[in-house]
């Protein structure tokens, strides 16, 4: 992780900054940039990206793959009727 820092901050500060936002959020930081005037203090922070994994409604099963699937489920997975989903307004 990097923190910047474009004014005095003290350390101590700085890590509760860090904890703050990580205990807030649940997630991990990538980068954070500390900028103090006076009383006032902007925080600029990035996390770290989450692995996504897409979970889909197949034939009635929440699925994120389909690899486990025997040949009959599959075939009626391949049978399905695919709906376009473009905006109603692209069709005009």
């Amino acid at each position: 992780m990097g923190i910047n820092i474009t004014s005095n901050v003290p350390r101590k500060e700085e890590l509760a900054y860090v904890e703050y936002l990580e205990n807030k959020y649940n997630r991990k930081l990538k980068s954070l940039d500390i900028k103090a005037d006076g009383d006032f203090v902007d925080l600029n922070y990035e996390f770290e990206s989450v692995p996504f994994e897409r979970i889909r409604r197949i034939t009635g099963y929440l699925v994120g793959t389909m690899d486990q699937w025997n040949d009959a489920k599959s075939a009626e997975e391949a049978d399905r009727v695919k709906h376009d989903v473009s905006s109603p307004m692209e069709m005009l």
